[in-house]
């Protein structure tokens, strides 16, 4: 309530209503009762059945201290029964597991030797499932690595045979100019290599040169 007066006089009225309320139950019921209030401003109000308020107060902590040692005991109770379920529990999966692994089916009867049985084919055709799956899995994996490998193989194969034409072709360059270069340079020499019979200007030279050795011949012979 905003209003300071509103709120003072609505605490006043509902304040004795619930003492009036307390003091009726504790006459039509015979039952004890204690009421404490506390005003905004820390004004205090009570309203006890019996002679003394704090005779009320301390059966109130007794029966509260009690209430506490008995729930202690039941919550130790209640976690034992647990522990009991749990260890019941664990014990029957143990035993499960056992006779999966065809130990203990001693105790077992016909019908639960059956049920083993079915769980087991069942155990077995998941596992079995889930085995081929896996090597499918496995056989496309090596597909597409093949694939791959397949394709650079070929990338590479390309490259190489770029790289020979290209090698091929560079040295049928070289090849052609040094073939050029060695023309040219043996031709001036060509006219030393030729015989001064098949040379027609050192014909002239030639003749004399003959005649002279006739001459010199001739003499000698006189």
């Amino acid at each position: 309530i905003e209003n300071k007066i509103s709120r003072q006089g609505t605490f006043a009225k509902r304040r004795n209503g619930l003492l009036k309320k307390a003091y009726e139950l504790s006459l039509l019921c015979d039952a004890e009762v204690a009421l404490i209030i506390f005003s905004g401003r820390g004004r205090l109000f009570e309203f006890s059945s019996s002679s003394c308020m704090y005779k009320t107060l301390e059966r109130y902590r007794s029966s509260n201290y009690s209430s506490q040692e008995v729930k202690t005991p039941l919550d130790g109770e209640i976690n034992y029964q647990d522990y009991l379920k749990l260890k019941t529990r664990v014990e029957f999966l143990q035993t499960t597991q056992r006779n999966i692994l065809g130990e203990d089916l001693g105790p077992l009867s016909m019908k639960e030797l059956e049920q083993l049985e079915n769980q087991v084919e069942i155990s077995l055709k998941h596992i079995r499932t889930r085995k081929n799956q896996m090597l499918l899995d496995h056989l496309f994996d090596l597909k597409s690595k093949e694939q791959e490998l397949q394709d650079l193989n070929k990338d590479l194969r390309k490259k190489l045979q770029e790289t020979n034409a290209e090698n091929v072709l560079h040295v049928s360059w070289e090849e052609g100019g040094h073939s050029g270069a060695s023309g040219n340079a043996i031709e001036p020499y060509q006219g030393f290599l030729q015989h001064p019979e098949n040379d027609p200007s050192l014909q002239i030279g030639y003749h004399q040169q003959a005649y002279m050795d006739q001459l010199n011949n001739e003499d000698m012979a006189d």
